[in-house]
């Protein structure tokens, strides 16, 4: 999709953070795009900025946990717009905690929305791509989704799902000249933490370390996805410390994991975690 020009986007998780950096990026390109979320005022807000940057969009309420939800927004856009070039299942929420610890229905809530969450927006907008000739579907994962680190298990499970799904969907979907991107960054600056529970007070301090003294923005992860999108590309991996992380584990995977699994045995995993967040280098 190397022309955004013209295109018509829908973004789910867009009243805020990453969600409102896409749907401006996009406006930018010369999108046509839909702000989809649960947040309804948030909704409108983005959509607000986006007219006001001389962009044009609707505001749409959506639960990526409810597929009635993702099929009647899929309906709206058919009827007004003829419906939708590009998806970006961008919708998410984090946890913290070692399993067994954990609550079973936080697991629940974020397979739900982290996981089943972009499969129904899969679901819903591939078959009328198909029917169209093509497209684009972009999957926000996380790169917590290749580096796994310890006490966040739930939300590894979920971004490693939706990097396995996307790089099926980019076999699966060749055919139908339908391209796929999926993003896996580290922590950028953004509201994410909001809300987000743990069960020990490190995680806590550990999460608003990682958020604080992060490097990157919304924005400039944003701009690396549509980036992506022109120029088709299946990973978006932002940043030099997240590309030799990805690097490590894919030289030697043992050592990855083995490394990690005996610093934590001695002691010092929570420490060197925290040394590296407050670095920037997370």
């Amino acid at each position: 999709m190397r022309e955004l020009r013209g295109k018509r986007a829908v973004v789910t998780g867009a009243a805020s953070g990453l969600g409102r950096a896409l749907a401006l990026a996009l406006s930018e390109e010369g999108c046509m795009v839909g702000i989809a979320d649960i947040d309804e005022a948030g909704a409108e807000k983005t959509l607000d900025l986006v007219e006001r940057a001389g962009g044009r969009g609707e505001a749409l309420r959506a639960d990526v946990t409810d597929p009635r939800s993702i099929e009647n927004m899929a309906e709206r856009l058919e009827e007004a717009w003829g419906g939708v070039d590009l998806l970006i299942n961008n919708a998410g929420i984090a946890v913290a905690g070692m399993v067994g610890e954990m609550p079973l229905e936080h697991w629940r809530r974020i397979l739900d929305v982290n996981l089943l969450g972009v499969v129904h927006g899969c679901h819903e907008f591939i078959p009328r791509m198909k029917r169209r000739g093509g497209g684009h579907i972009v999957n926000v994962a996380s790169f917590a989704g290749i580096g796994n680190l310890a006490e966040m298990a739930a939300y590894n499970v979920t971004k490693a799902a939706v990097i396995s799904l996307s790089e099926t969907l980019r076999m699966e979907l060749a055919p139908a000249r339908i391209g796929v991107t999926v993003a896996c960054p580290l922590f950028f600056k953004t509201g994410l933490i909001e809300g987000m529970p743990f069960t020990d007070d490190f995680q806590a301090e550990f999460a608003r370390a990682c958020f604080d003294f992060s490097r990157s923005s919304a924005e400039e992860v944003a701009s690396l996805i549509v980036e992506a999108v022109k120029r088709n590309r299946l990973y978006v991996v932002p940043g030099l410390p997240a590309k030799a992380f990805w690097a490590l584990k894919r030289i030697s995977p043992w050592a990855f994991v083995g490394v990690a699994a005996r610093l934590n045995r001695a002691g010092l995993g929570r420490p060197l975690m925290m040394r590296l967040a407050r670095r920037g280098l997370l």
